[in-house]
Order: structure tokens, then C-alpha cells, then sequence
């Protein structure tokens, strides 16, 4: 889907079909495909999606990547594989104002989250990681910068039940972070107001500004799950995120 406002939107087709004719396929309708994530290479001129790829029982968890000459695709999927040797599960991508883009991922049975650099044109590893939050169990990792720093809002494991989200900030993408809290604030923080963290996005055009997104599951239907928009503020150099029953970029 597309849309120049957030809020109306036009459907722009499937953007990366599925394998019906192969069952060992990553992308075969038996498989688990979640969280995919894409950013644009300004070298290659191609668009580049990162997704968490697994199997039934959750037990593959590897990352395939895909890429393609519009963000409306079609995709060419490349194949997946366990970055840096492990496991891969909830994920995200994020690139810097120098161009690196960075593989965010719960690995080590979810028990840390590794941040792997890639390499030019984003679709392998470079072997540079970092281990973060060691035997934390954080996972729906989402990350943006700030002036000049680099936030970091990840959500507990529960399943597919809401739990308190966390906020961390770092120097760098590599560098050592520090957990700062929950950022979310007022009723239904504890629980992130049912839903879990998947994206923070910039507005374009508006420096500063940040809409965080999260996913809200309906674990007894999962595709009528919804979503969770709301802005994102700064009180003393720290992201708050307040509940608002309606809000508009304008305000």
C-alpha cells in the first residue's frame, strides 16, 4: 500500500509472491514469512527487503533478503541464511545518514539481540556485529536517531501477549547501549496500550518529527490483527510516547 498522508491509502499489489509449486521453498504458503523491512541502496539503485524467515515450528529462523527496482516491487528473493552464524527471528533494518545500514535482530533463542552492519549493498553480512542485552529476551526491536543519537524501543517475549516496552540509547549503532526505560506514558503503558513495538518513522520533510508504530495481535485471529500509531515527543532527551484516542500530523 502507498499514501502521501498516513492515512488514505492505495493497495500497489503483492510484492513478493509465493512458491506454491516448490514445498522446501522459503516462501512456500506452509512457511513463516514476518517483519519484513526494506530500504533503499543509493549505489545500486535498489530497493532492499530484510525478513524473518522460519518454519512452522519456529525452530529455521534465518533472514532472507530480497530486492527490487521500486518499493512496489516485484522482488527477487535471494535466498536466507543464519547472519553470522545464528539465529535470526524478530527483526528490523535501519539506515544511517552515511549510508551503512545495520540488520537488527533477536537471536540466541531470543535471549539477545545482535546488530549486524551489512555490507554495500545490503544484502549480506559483513561479519561486524554486536551482542546487546544479553539474556534480556528483547525482541520487535525498532530504531531511530535522534539528534545524534540513536534510540532503540524493543518489547519483552511474551508470545503474542502485549508486555512493558523498553527504550535504550547509544553513541553509535555498534556502540554500548543503555536502557533508559519504558517510554510509553499514562494508561495502558505497561502493556505498550496492547500492542508491540515494529517501526519508528520519520515524517519526511519534518525534521524531528516520529510516529511510532506497533503491531496489536489478535492471537485468536491473527490476520484481523491491527495496528498502533502515535507520535513520538522528546521530554529531556528522552522518546514519550502518550496514548491519543485521534491525533493528525498537523497538530
Amino acid at each position: 500500500y502507498s499514501s502521501a498522508d498516513l492515512t488514505e491509502w492505495t493497495f500497489e499489489g503483492v510484492v513478493l509472491p509465493p512458491d506454491t509449486a516448490n514445498p522446501s521453498s522459503d516462501l512456500h504458503p506452509s512457511q513463516i514469512i514476518e517483519r519484513p523491512k526494506v530500504v533503499y541502496n543509493d549505489k545500486t539503485e535498489k530497493f532492499v527487503m530484510w525478513v524473518h524467515i522460519d518454519d512452522p515450528n519456529y525452530e529455521k529462523a534465518h533472514a532472507g533478503v530480497a530486492v527490487a527496482d521500486s518499493p512496489t516491487g516485484p522482488f527477487t528473493y535471494l535466498g536466507s541464511c543464519k547472519p553470522n552464524g545464528e539465529d535470526s527471528r524478530d527483526q528490523t533494518l535501519f539506515k544511517d545518514d552515511d549510508g551503512r545500514a545495520y540488520h537488527i535482530y533477536s537471536s540466541e533463542w531470543n535471549k539477545t539481540l545482535h546488530i549486524g552492519l551489512l555490507n554495500e549493498d545490503y544484502t549480506r553480512h559483513t561479519g561486524t556485529y554486536t551482542r546487546n542485552f544479553v539474556g534480556q529476551y528483547r525482541e520487535a526491536p525498532a530504531v531511530f536517531k535522534h539528534e545524534g543519537k540513536y534510540y532503540l524501543i524493543s518489547s519483552g517475549c511474551t508470545g503474542w501477549d502485549p508486555n512493558t516496552a523498553q527504550c535504550a540509547v547509544a553513541d553509535s549503532m555498534l556502540g554500548e547501549w543503555t536502557v533508559i526505560g519504558n517510554p510509553c506514558k499514562g494508561e495502558g503503558a505497561e502493556t505498550t496500550f496492547g500492542a508491540q513495538s515494529t517501526f519508528v518513522l520519520p515524517v519526511k520533510g519534518e525534521e524531528g518529527r516520529l510516529v511510532a508504530m506497533f503491531d496489536r495481535w489478535n492471537k485468536t485471529d491473527l490476520d484481523d490483527s491491527r495496528y498502533v500509531w502515535l507520535p513520538i515527543a522528546f521530554t529531556d532527551g528522552r522518546p514519550v510516547i502518550e496514548w491519543k484516542d485521534a491525533w493528525n500530523l498537523d497538530e
